[in-house]
C-alpha cells in the first residue's frame, strides 16, 4: 500500500460546547494553547499522511479556511471539502469521495486527541492491508459512543450509541478504508436521528464479506466536545509540557513546569505548572495554579485561577475568588467594581454558565 490519504472532519455545530461555538469553530478551541484540529493534522503528518481533505461546514468553514490555510506550516497539503449539511459521518465520507478517488486513507475526527498519535495504527494498516481498520478503547459508559462486539479477534458487530451495549469497546475517532467503503455507505439507509452512520457503514462491510480489523488505543483518548472534556485534555496535554522562559518575569515564582512565551510580561505573581502563557499576555499579582492555559494577549489582574482556559484576549481583573475548571471565550472580561451598591453587571451570550460564590 503506497499512497495514502487523510480525511479530517471538521463539520458539526458543537453544540456541547456552546457559547464559545456560536462564534468558533469547535475544532478550533484551543488546548494548551493550540487548536484541537492541529493535533489531528499533526498526528496525520507524523505517520506520514501529508495529503488531507478537510470536510467543512458553511457556518465555520472560513474560520477553518484562515487558521488552517494550505497546510504548510504543518508539513501538510490541505484541501477544503464543503458539506452543506451534518448528515453523519458516512455522508462526509461520501461528500469527500471525489478528492479520495481509489486511495486508502485514514479518516480522523477533528474534536479527537490521542496522546500517542497513530502512527502504529497507520502501519498496521499499511502492512496487513484490511479493507477497515477501527480503533477502540474501553469506556465506562459505553451507550454514549459506537460500540463494537467482538469474537475473539473478530468484529462480529457495531452499534451506534445502544441502549443496552454489548461491550464496553467505544470506537475512538479514527477509521481507515480502502474504497469499498463507498459502496457500503451508500447502501445503508439514514438511522432513527436522520444520519449516515459510520458504524452501519462498518457493519454492511462486515455482512458483506469485507475484512474488518480492529485495534486497542494506547495512551489516553478524548473527544473534546464538552467543557469537562476540553478541560480533561488540556490536563493530560499539560502533563507532556517542556518547561521554557522566554517572557519576562519580575519578582515571580515559577514552579514546575511552565512556559511563559515570549512577549507575555508576568510581575510579582506565582505561577505552579504545567501551565503556559501565551505571547503578549500581561499577568500581575496574581496567582496561577496547575493544568491552566492562558492564550495569547490576555490579562490577568490580582487574580487567582487554576484548571481553566483562556481564550485570546480574555481578561479577569480582582476576582474576589479563585477561578477554577472555566473556560473562558475570545476576548471575555470579567472584573469586580469597588464601591457600593454591590451589585452585578453582565452582558453575557446565549447558554452561557455563571456560577457565583
Amino acid at each position: 500500500m503506497e499512497k495514502l490519504k487523510g480525511l479530517i472532519l471538521s463539520g458539526g455545530a458543537g453544540t456541547r460546547l456552546r457559547p464559545i461555538t456560536h462564534t468558533s469553530a469547535k475544532q478550533l478551541v484551543p488546548v494548551a494553547n493550540k487548536p484541537v484540529l492541529f493535533y489531528g493534522i499533526e498526528a496525520l503528518v507524523d505517520a506520514g499522511v501529508t495529503e488531507i481533505g478537510i470536510v467543512i461546514a458553511p457556518e465555520t468553514g472560513d474560520e477553518i479556511r484562515e487558521a488552517v490555510d494550505d497546510g504548510s506550516a504543518l508539513g501538510a497539503a490541505i484541501t477544503y471539502i464543503p458539506q452543506a449539511e451534518p448528515l453523519g459521518l458516512a455522508h462526509a465520507v461520501l461528500t469527500a469521495e471525489e478528492y479520495l478517488g481509489s486511495d486508502p486513507f485514514v479518516m480522523y475526527l477533528g474534536d479527537n486527541l490521542l496522546r500517542d498519535g497513530i502512527t502504529g495504527l497507520v502501519e498496521a494498516f499499511r502492512r496487513d492491508e484490511p479493507d477497515a481498520l477501527i480503533l477502540l478503547t474501553q469506556v465506562l459508559e459505553p451507550e454514549h459512543y459506537g460500540v463494537a462486539e467482538l469474537n475473539g479477534d473478530s468484529v462480529v458487530r457495531l452499534v451506534e450509541k445502544p441502549k443496552d451495549p454489548p461491550s464496553d469497546l467505544a470506537l475512538v475517532g479514527v477509521y481507515m478504508f480502502k474504497p469499498v467503503v463507498f459502496e457500503a455507505a451508500r447502501a445503508i439507509e439514514p438511522s432513527a436521528r436522520g444520519e449516515l452512520e459510520i458504524t452501519d457503514t462498518i457493519q454492511r462491510l462486515i455482512e458483506t464479506g469485507h475484512q474488518v480489523e480492529h485495534h486497542r488505543v494506547k495512551g489516553w483518548w478524548k473527544d473534546t466536545g464538552q467543557l469537562a472534556d476540553m478541560l480533561e485534555a488540556n490536563r493530560l496535554v499539560l502533563e507532556d509540557l517542556e518547561p521554557h522562559v522566554a517572557g519576562e518575569c519580575v519578582d515571580c515564582e515559577i514552579v514546575g513546569r511552565v512556559v511563559v512565551e515570549e512577549g507575555a510580561r508576568l510581575e510579582r505573581c506565582r505561577v505552579r505548572g504545567p501551565a503556559v502563557i501565551g505571547a503578549g499576555s500581561r499577568l500581575a499579582d496574581s496567582y496561577v495554579g496547575p493544568y491552566t492555559a492562558i492564550a495569547a494577549g490576555c490579562e490577568v489582574i490580582r487574580s487567582e485561577l487554576e484548571h481553566s482556559i483562556l481564550l485570546a484576549g480574555a481578561s479577569i481583573s480582582d476576582l474576589p475568588s479563585r477561578m477554577e475548571a472555566s473556560l473562558l471565550g475570545r476576548n471575555v472580561r470579567i472584573s469586580r467594581a469597588e464601591g457600593l451598591p454591590k451589585t452585578l453587571r453582565m452582558l453575557v451570550g446565549d447558554r452561557s454558565e455563571i456560577t457565583l460564590p
